[in-house]
Formats: C-alpha cells, structure tokens, sequence
C-alpha cells in the first residue's frame, strides 16, 4: 500500500519538477497517453461541479495549417481575434516578472537584446506553438461568456492537465500566440460555433537538448504571497 509520504513525495517531485516546454521532439504522441493525462485533468475542482470545459485536440495536418494560418494572418498585421482576451498591458511587478522570465529565456537561447532575427524567429515560434506535435485547444461553452467562474474553472483544469502530462514523460506550455487568429483555429480545428475558444496547449516530448527548456522561472516567495491570520507565532 502506498504511504502518504510516498504520494507526498511523488505529487512534490511533478509540481516542483514541471516546467514549460518550449522545444519538442518531433516523436509521436499517443492518442491513448493524451485521453488519459486528459482523463486525469478533468478531476479539477469546478464550480458547482459545473465542468464548463472542452478540448479539441489537434495534430498532423489540421495542426500544420493552423500554424501557417495563424503566422501568415498575424504577419500580415491582421489584429488578434483572442476570443478570450488577454491584458493589454502589465505594470508595475507585473511588468517586471514578465520581462524577467524573457530576460531568462533568452539568455538560455543566446538571444541578444539588439538581435532582431533572433527575436523575430522566437516569436515565430510561438506562433507556430513551439513546433509541438500536439496542441490542446480549451474551448468553453459560450453560453456562459461574461461568466468569470467559467474562466477561473478552465484555469484550473490547464493546471491540472499540465501536471497530468509531465507525470507521464511529457512537456506543455500554455500558448495563446499560437491561437491569435481565431478563424484559422476555428477552421481548421473545426470547434462548434456553442464554444468561446479560451487557450491552447503545446505538447510533446520535451527536446533536452532545447536551451529554453532548462529554464525554471523565478517564483513569489511566501512572505510576499500569503498573509496568515488567526495563527500563533
């Protein structure tokens, strides 16, 4: 029988082992391994066990087209059409932890601050979703847009599924560049007009090889995080 403190050690060693993924083997990914990691996923708390969520999961051809829709529309300046948008800006420490992580990663990659074909070719990248073989779309039932529980449920179950998949030998990262234009997505991952497209995933077995794949990204400390109230020092 597996002790507490074997379960303990095992769910330490996924959350704190588990980083994104931002180089990929090319290697096949089961469909099999996915609907498990995806079965394992939609244990995520919900609201009123609401479970609001859905996935497409894309690859091969269909995923090959989204990938050139999605650069080809986005170089050509066509604005983003994100259904489920995201901040127009961060400040402040927001704003510093977003160029800290940049500054990490392309340090790993060799990238330096003036090199604009490097830049430029990193932020293909993620308009390609990273060259993974597999890309997860969260979509949600749009009945319930303007609902902010149905986002935060979605949130939950991404957390869930990334750690679900590095349990079992594969890499992730969210990825919304790679779903900035909607239409392509929707074309070709064929998603029902019922779903607001939220987010997609990037998946694959992670190339070691990959600089930016060493990359641990800085954390809040719990001084800075949490308040602890009612307890005895």
């Amino acid at each position: 029988m597996t002790s507490t403190t074997d379960i303990a050690k095992a769910y330490e060693s996924v959350v704190k082992g588990r980083r994104s993924i931002r180089g990929y083997k090319p290697d096949h990914v089961p469909k099999e391994l996915i609907a498990e990691v995806l079965a394992m996923a939609m244990r995520a708390p919900s609201s009123l066990n609401t479970q609001p969520w859905n996935f497409t999961v894309v690859s091969g051809a269909a995923l090959d087209a989204i990938r050139q829709g999605n650069t080809e529309r986005n170089l050509a300046g066509v604005p983003s059409s994100r259904e489920f948008k995201a901040s127009e800006s961060y400040e402040g420490a927001h704003r510093e932890r977003q160029i800290g992580v940049a500054k990490q990663l392309f340090a790993a990659m060799d990238i330096a601050r003036d090199d604009k074909v490097k830049r430029k070719e990193w932020v293909l990248r993620g308009f390609r979703q990273f060259d993974a073989p597999v890309s997860i779309i969260v979509t949600y039932d749009k009945v319930l847009k303007g609902n902010d529980i149905a986002p935060f449920d979605c949130g939950a179950v991404i957390n869930a599924l990334v750690n679900a998949a590095w349990s079992r030998g594969l890499g992730c990262v969210v990825n919304s560049q790679g779903i900035m234009q909607s239409p392509v997505v929707r074309e070709h991952a064929r998603i029902p007009d019922d779903q607001l497209i939220m987010m997609c995933i990037a998946m694959g077995w992670p190339d070691e090889d990959f600089p930016a794949n060493a990359v641990v990204t800085e954390r809040k400390s719990i001084e800075e995080a949490v308040t602890f109230i009612g307890f005895d020092d």
